[in-house]
Order: C-alpha cells, then structure tokens, then sequence
C-alpha cells in the first residue's frame, strides 16, 4: 500500500500514518456552532479534510469520518434571544445553510454529523468519570476541570501550565481553584436552555462536547482529529485532556491543524469588517473557484485570501475546461486516481500546491498531444481533478452558466448575441462590436467560428 505521511501537531513531525485498524479509519474534524453564516475561514478546514478524507477512502476500505454540529452554547443563545426564536429555529437555520454552502464547495458529507444537544448523556457521564477520578471539581454550580490534576496538559500546545496560567485566554472566575481551570457544566438561567444533572439545570462547556461525541460515535480513542489551527488551544488542548483523563489511553494518534485564513494581507476579524460570508462569494465565484484557491495553498501554511487569488483560481480552471472543451470528441483513457501524479502530491501531508501543479502539467500535455496520446493525457487530467474534488462539470456548461457579478444570465447573454448576429447580418459591424464591447466589460468573452458563435464568463 502507498505510504501516507501527515504532519501531527503533537509531535510537530511529519509522520508515517499507521491507524489503529487498517479496516476502519476514524476521523473527527470540529465542526460549526451554528448561529450564524459560515465564513471562508470555517470553510478552509471543510475542504482540507473532505482532501483528506478523499485520499483515505482511496487507501482503505473504510472510513468513518465525523463532523459535529455543535447546537447549544452562549453563542447561539444570544443569537436566538436578538432575533426573538426558538433556539431550535436558529440552529435548524444555520445548519441547514451551512450545509448547502459546504456541499457547494465540492465537500463529501460526513459519515456522522453528531449533534451536541443529542449526546448530553455521554457528557454527563464523562463528567462523572472526571470527578470519580480526581480530574474536575464541583463549585457554585459549576463543574470544572483541574487542569493541575494532568502532568501533560499543555503537550499538544507545547505550552507549560505556569504560562497557560497566567495567560489572558483563560476565564478568570472567584469559584476556580486555578485560573486555567474550564468549564465541565454550567448553569442555565431561567430561561435559558438546560438539562438535569446531579449538579443542578444546566449545560455542558463546549470543550466537553467533543470528547465525549467521539467516544459516543467513534470510540475510545481514534486515528485523526482535525481542525483549524486555532482549536489547537485551549480547545484541542482541554479535549486531550479530558478524554485522556476520564476514558484513559491516549484518545488521538495524529492530531492535524490547518493555518488561519488572512483577507487581503489582514488577520480576519469581526472587529476589522474583512469577514467574508462564504454564501456572500459564492454569488460571485462558482464553489469550485472557492475551493480551489483554498486548495492552492499548503494546508499548514497561512492563506492570503483575496480577489485575486479568486480571479487566479478562476483563470485556472478556465484554462482546464478550455482543454476538456477543447477534446471533448476524445474519449477519455480509463486511469485509477491512485496511479497519478497529483495522488502521489497528496500522499505526502496533503501537499495540494504540487496536485495542482500535475494538474497544470497534464493540461498542458492534453493541449500539445496527438489525437493517440491525448486519450491518455485526459483521463490523467480527470483522474486528478476527481480525487481533488474539481474538474466534475460539463465544460460548456461550466463556460456558459458560472457564476458571475455582471448581473448577466445567460438568457440575457444569448438575446444579446441574437442582437449581435442580426446586426451583422445587415452589415451594422458598428452595432455588432457594440454588443461585444458590452459583453466583454462585463466579463463575457465571445469567440466565433465557422459554426458560431461561443461565449464563456472570463
């Protein structure tokens, strides 16, 4: 079997991937609290493990790959309270729309979607354990974990507890025995939505959630965790703590964080406006110009997310679809995506740069080749784009019903050339280019041939 490499923020090494049971892969990624649209920074860890996910469903049999929802936190409570609805109609909202916008990114959905208000069980009894075991402690109504109580808490982040301690991202609270100390259970305000418990009506902590869905659904410990690199803490941090502490074992074997999206150079940020909702882009670029600009860098590198990085991506694509357009009287040479290039780029830590660049290079040899090698260069080029969840439309329609901000649809775009034909026709050339120039400005580019006229959005 081909050897799959993957970074593991525990360690901070390129590793070796060897699961636990070659038959069953188990794979858990963070997945929205759901009380508002999903931005592009939710969107780039979506696409790096549905990449990943692709390449382990090539290399084992099967793959059980798990994305919560997370349904209940201060968050979405605030959220329902401002718009005067039900908690459950805000939830419903927002997942639903993450869903649809998620799916139009090319992503696979996930074997399991756990919810957390339909786990509160398994949490309840994680807590029980940690108790029993000397791990958290009761006060004010509150459950929360003893951080000093776990002589390795700290080792995925690489921090030392004197420095977590005296941190500012920690919540300082006159009930903690340390400041570094986090919330198991909360109580819940009249009001407010809760469940019985031995330690009065309230809610898990959101850290809480994670670990026990995982042992709930996955179990005890599994092979991958991911997530955006600013889980790592004190999210991923407290979960490792938790899990290992109350299940026991050491609950994840390779641990993968994708790196921040930054907009037009700029941290992303609510308070710097440069937020960018992806259903917002999405009615501007196709899902697969979104997906393949996040994809064009290193999942662990940074991504300087920008128009014209989404105008690049687009110009890519083009050029691909151009190719495909270009044979479409060839049929393509039947090759497995675990025979290509791009496959090999992706064994080694999901090095997407390098997939694109085979992709680049089998578009090229499609362009150059004779009608014998191009049936070869092909499937090649369709093979990659497969497995990197691309290149799966029609490419006529790609060229005539992308999305655009032109405003134009195609029936306006088609009644235009119909004008442009008629003035041709009566040797109007003035009133012909006129249409062209219009077209052109906005975005529409028109090529004619013996047999037409054929447009495509630039």
């Amino acid at each position: 079997m081909a050897e799959l490499r993957l970074t593991n923020t525990l360690t901070g090494k390129k590793e070796i991937f060897e699961p636990r049971d070659p038959e069953q892969i188990t794979l858990y990624v963070c997945g929205p609290t759901v009380y508002n649209l999903a931005h592009i920074g939710n969107a780039r860890p979506v696409v790096v493990f549905d990449m990943l996910y692709r390449v382990l469903r090539a290399l084992y049999p099967r793959v059980r790959y798990a994305r919560n929802i997370t349904d209940i936190d201060d968050k979405i409570i605030a959220a329902a309270r401002e718009r005067n609805e039900g908690i459950e109609a805000v939830t419903k909202e927002f997942t639903d729309k993450y869903r649809e916008d998620m799916a139009k990114l090319h992503t696979l959905p996930p074997d399991l979607e756990p919810r957390a208000t339909e786990n509160i069980e398994p949490m309840r009894d994680l807590i029980v354990q940690l108790i029993e075991r000397g791990h958290a402690y009761t006060a004010e109504a509150h459950v929360l974990f003893d951080v000093t109580s776990m002589p390795s808490y700290g080792a995925l982040s690489g921090r030392n507890l004197d420095d977590m301690l005296a941190g500012a991202r920690v919540e300082v609270a006159d009930y903690k025995r340390n400041a570094g100390d986090f919330v198991l259970w909360k109580p819940s305000a009249q009001g407010e939505p809760g469940w019985d418990s031995p330690w009065g009506w309230g809610r898990p902590g959101w850290h809480l959630e994670c670990s026990a869905m995982i042992r709930a659904h996955l179990g005890d410990a599994i092979d991958i965790h991911g997530g955006g690199r600013d889980l790592i803490f004190p999210h991923h941090e407290n979960e490792r703590a938790q899990s290992c502490c109350g299940y026991g074992g050491d609950f994840v074997r390779y641990w993968m964080h994708n790196a921040y999206v930054d907009m037009d150079g700029e941290k992303m940020s609510k308070s710097l406006g440069n937020v960018r909702a992806v259903r917002e882009l999405l009615g501007m670029y196709p899902g697969e110009v979104l997906r393949f600009a996040l994809l064009s860098t290193h999942y662990r590198s940074p991504l300087n997310f920008s128009g014209e990085l989404l105008d690049n991506a687009k110009t890519a694509l083009n050029g691909f679809y151009q190719a495909l357009r270009n044979s479409a009287d060839i049929d393509p040479e039947d090759i497995r995506a675990e025979d290509t290039a791009a496959f090999t780029a992706l064994l080694d830590d999901l090095n997407t740069p390098q997939a694109i660049a085979e992709l680049h290079s089998a578009c090229k040899a499609l362009n150059k080749a004779d009608a014998k090698g191009a049936a070869t260069c092909k499937g090649h080029l369709l093979a990659m784009g497969r497995m990197m969840g691309l290149l799966g439309s029609d490419p006529e329609q790609w060229f005539t019903e992308a999305a655009s901000d032109s405003g134009l649809t195609q029936e306006d775009i088609e009644q235009r050339l119909a004008a442009r034909l008629e003035a041709r026709a009566r040797k109007d050339f003035a009133a012909a280019d006129a249409v062209r120039d219009e077209l052109q400005a906005a975005g529409i580019e028109l090529e004619d041939g013996p047999e037409g006229t054929s447009w495509r959005r630039a």
